[in-house]
């Protein structure tokens, strides 16, 4: 190769050998640069040798050289990089597109009616050809069938239940609400109510747009904000139904408009059923005090007539409870049927929470103090129902309601039906100790003895059967009640020739038997009275629920002392208990064994029934291993007492039933096999004593 240079550099040009086939060509460019002074770091040279031939590059090219193959490569990134981008924007776009509301919901076209309005580009509604003459009135006339398209595509939205839900009852009130005035003619005269329907129609639209949104799973334009407007759609519809309840209110709307729906038949769907109650909901919560009314006449109606109604008021509805107690304190005759339908969903022990938790005591006990008798009188009833279970005891005894029905049963002027359930409320909050205390230091006691004494016997039973129930357990509440002079209300109850019925009567043998055998101050002061005669008639003539009562009452009189026994020996208790040995009752022959076993314990009464000798053949007969009528638990302790006398025995061993006693002693009964011996000894003695003689 030819070399050659001046003293300021310059290029030349040669022939150059193909060098590690690195150029195709044989002509470069050789580029040489002197070097000018030492140590100049630009005359240094790049020199690749090949057989001899040698080729000299400067250091500018070497980096022109790498400058430009990476421009080469950043330009290919940057073109693929615009287009990967262009093809996201295009796809981004198209789905702001579909999502724009400009379409209608395929559910609503799907539906069963005929038509439905539908939302157009610019947020307007379509008409019904035939009524494009009136374009103003047309989207007020449509509202409610605007809001019922929309509450039924609103149930196939995944996205936000509880937001949807929330939306979807609201939509619900307001549907009821504009049913009853959007067919008639108060829109056209009104123009607060025509300002109302545009904007629920506004409003609706908005909701559709969003419904379309949260039914789209591709969406991804933000849940926050999609969240935030679901927020402002209740907002707003929750203002619409303020405004329409206010206009309602004001009297503007004709009552003959408030229509209520049908009821559904026998055999509807839950869907039906859940439709018809929501709609009376809706009209109890916006309508006026006509409205309200014939709403609650038709909820308590089926409330009557079907649980399943309870079931959805409480359990399906968020806000059916509180709506029934806010009620209770509006206008007296609203509150009068509103006690009603509590009173209905009070008797359901598993829905009595619902009602305890909505607060419903407290206007309860208000209605008590200061509502019309009717409303005590159902006030009271819902209140017995919910006191029935003993953990409300405590919600009623907190808001003042031990007082409030003290008064009421002290108060001459009350209805039967009020303190009858009064009664019952006070009884059932007696089972708590601590009420308990508050009622006596109240002066339950006094109060409830007078009640006892009054012409009414129906207050002389509830004033009876709650005496009853506090001295429960409680020996010094008895005594107390006893010197109270409950004893004379009680025998004048069981008198034969007073005009009491036999479930007064009944009652008055069960509070005997619960109260006067705590001490023997009380015992003496019934059989001063001439208790047990009365006891006795009543045991020959009464009915089994009465028969059952004086059983028990004289059992109890058996265990107590041997005067006891020796009085009602004296009286004629004997041959009445033998008698009642057969009656149809089990458990009244069971009684009449076990009052037979503690009467012959004493040796009068022994004598007594030995005279008689069907009285010992009929306990023997009794014991046939066959006979199923009486236990022997009570008949063997008795034939026990009677082998003690000789006459006793001798009875006994003449009987021909004697043989059932033996056969029960063979199979190892222990109180048989004892009597068969002592029956065996006397026989041996008897036999000694012949042969002496």
């Amino acid at each position: 190769m030819r070399e050659g240079s001046d003293s300021s550099g310059c290029w030349r040009t040669g022939h150059v050998n193909q060098v590690a086939g690195l150029w195709p060509r044989a002509d470069v460019l050789e580029y040489t640069r002197s070097t000018r002074a030492a140590g100049d770091m630009m005359g240094h040279q790049h020199v690749w040798t090949n057989g001899g031939n040698r080729l000299v590059l400067g250091r500018w090219h070497w980096i022109c050289g790498w400058i430009r193959h990476m421009l080469v490569s950043a330009g290919f990134l940057l073109f693929w990089c615009i287009v990967l981008l262009a093809l996201h924007w295009r796809i981004h776009l198209l789905s702001l597109w579909e999502r724009s509301g400009c379409r209608v919901s395929q559910n609503l076209q799907n539906s069963k009616r005929t038509w439905r309005p539908k939302l157009h580009e610019d947020g307007s509604i379509s008409m019904k050809p035939e009524m494009k003459e009136r374009e103003e009135d047309i989207s007020l006339c449509q509202a409610p069938e605007l809001l019922d398209s929309l509450i039924f595509s609103s149930y196939s939205i995944q996205f936000f239940p509880k937001k949807w839900q929330l939306i979807r009852d609201k939509l619900e009130q307001l549907h009821s609400g504009l049913t009853a005035v959007a067919d008639g003619d108060d829109f056209n005269t009104n123009s607060e109510l025509n300002k109302l329907l545009q904007a629920v129609a506004s409003t609706a639209n908005e909701a559709r747009v969003l419904a379309h949104r949260c039914s789209d799973e591709s969406y991804n334009g933000g849940k926050l904000l999609l969240r935030s407007d679901l927020a402002v759609v209740t907002a707003k519809l929750e203002l619409h139904i303020k405004q329409l309840t206010e206009i309602y209110s004001s009297g503007i709307l004709r009552h003959s408009q408030a229509i209520i729906l049908s009821k559904p038949s026998a055999g509807s769907s839950h869907e039906d059923m859940r439709f018809y109650v929501k709609d009376l909901f809706s009209r109890l919560k916006i309508g006026d005090l006509e409205m309200r009314t014939r709403a609650l006449a038709a909820l308590n109606e089926i409330l009557l007539e079907d649980e399943k109604y309870v079931r959805i008021i409480v359990v399906d509805m968020d806000d059916g409870v509180s709506v029934l107690v806010r009620l209770l304190e509006v206008d007296m005759g609203i509150t009068e049927e509103a006690l009603l339908a509590v009173s209905v969903i009070a008797g359901f022990d598993a829905y009595r929470g619902a009602l305890v938790t909505a607060d419903v005591v407290v206007p309860l006990i208000q209605i008590l103090e200061t509502g019309s008798e009717l409303g005590k009188e159902r006030a009271a009833q819902a209140l017995k129902k919910l006191t029935e279970n003993s953990d409300n005891a405590w919600s009623v005894a907190a808001q003042g309601g031990v007082t409030t029905l003290l008064k009421i049963c002290d108060n001459v002027n009350s209805s039967a039906e009020l303190i009858q359930s009064a009664c019952g409320i006070l009884k059932s909050l007696s089972s708590v100790d601590e009420i308990k205390r508050f009622m006596l230091e109240e002066g339950a006691v006094s109060i409830f003895m007078k009640l006892s004494g009054s012409k009414e016997e129906v207050f002389q039973i509830q004033a009876i059967e709650f005496l009853t129930a506090i001295t429960c357990e409680d020996d010094p509440i008895k005594e107390k009640v006893v010197r109270a002079g409950v004893v004379e209300s009680l025998t004048k109850i069981l008198d034969p020739n007073s005009h009491y019925s036999s479930k007064a009567r009944d009652v008055a043998l069960r509070a005997i038997d619960a109260l006067c055998f705590s001490s023997p101050t009380s015992i003496n002061l019934f059989m001063a009275s001439g208790f047990l005669r009365r006891v006795l008639f009543f045991l020959r003539n009464g009915e089994i629920s009465i028969q059952e009562s004086a059983l028990k009452v004289a059992s109890r009189l058996c265990g107590l002392s041997q005067e006891a026994k020796k009085a009602m020996g004296d009286v004629g208790f004997i041959p009445e208990l033998v008698k009642l040995l057969d009656a149809r009752s089990f458990e009244v022959r069971e009684l009449a064994a076990e009052a037979i076993c503690g009467m012959v314990s004493t040796q009068r009464n022994r004598r007594r029934f030995i005279q008689e000798d069907q009285n010992v053949n009929r306990i023997l007969q009794l014991l046939n291993l066959e006979e199923k009528t009486v236990t022997k638990k009570f008949l063997l302790p008795a034939l026990m007492s009677l082998v003690e006398s000789n006459s006793g025995r001798k009875k006994i061993m003449a009987s021909k039933y004697v043989k059932h006693l033996e056969k029960l002693a063979e199979t190892d009964v222990t109180d048989a096999k004892k009597i068969v011996k002592k029956l065996s000894a006397n026989r041996f003695r008897s036999l000694l004593t012949g042969i002496w003689s």
